[in-house]
């Protein structure tokens, strides 16, 4: 299994203004805009890390799930949440199975297999763990020289500042972490602080085990 992002959050998208203000770094000086290639990268940094750990996309944005065989005949969950839409679910042979291919390029490339109707399956929108389930019968078989692909988009909201406040809180406080210990490579202060993990908390899926 292989996500891959068919884009990536806008430069535009990056609340690089809110991050300033939340440092009090000064304004109205010439050099204001010094720093904004160097706050954005701690803020795509911050957006990867929570989105890494609670496994919740936060900014919309579209995704490829390749797989060489489903999760089940008719259940297939999706590796990140919250799902919004689903475009395709194709089956495409490799053209070169020895080749390494971009999986960008399997989009409209020749070696289409299959397109699977659309209104056979249907989309669990669970908050942790959605899932693609076929409405009646199986998922097509997936030949051992092709690989499936779901195109699909997630995210919690279209811009920064439509996520949840404590979401968008996290993303800054973290992005200001990084700008504070951006030489520290311990495991120490440079950690993820307990203020912003208190805040995903809620985003995290809550996983249980029992014992005999």
């Amino acid at each position: 299994m292989m996500l891959v992002e068919e884009t990536l959050v806008a430069e535009a998208a990056l609340p690089v203004e809110s991050l300033k203000r939340h440092l009090r770094l000064g304004s109205g000086f010439a050099e204001d805009d010094l720093q904004n290639t160097l706050l954005a990268s701690f803020l795509r940094a911050a957006i990867a890390a929570i989105e890494g750990r609670t496994g919740k996309v936060l900014l919309r944005r579209s995704f490829q799930l390749l797989l060489s065989e489903w999760n089940s005949v008719d259940r297939q969950p999706f590796p990140v949440a919250p799902v919004v839409s689903v475009a395709e679910v194709s089956l495409f042979r490799l053209i070169e199975p020895d080749t390494i291919l971009d999986p960008l390029i399997l989009v409209g490339e020749p070696g289409v297999i299959q397109v699977v109707d659309p209104t056979r399956y249907r989309v669990d929108f669970d908050a942790h763990v959605p899932c693609l389930r076929m409405r009646s019968g199986c998922f097509p078989t997936i030949p051992t020289d092709a690989t499936a692909m779901i195109r699909f988009t997630a995210g919690l909201a279209s811009t920064f500042e439509e996520l949840p406040a404590d979401i968008a809180q996290a993303v800054l406080m973290l992005a200001a972490h990084y700008d504070e210990y951006r030489h520290d490579v311990g495991l120490s202060q440079g950690c993820m602080p307990f203020g912003v993990t208190s805040l995903i908390a809620r985003y995290c899926a809550v996983r249980m085990g029992f014992t005999s």
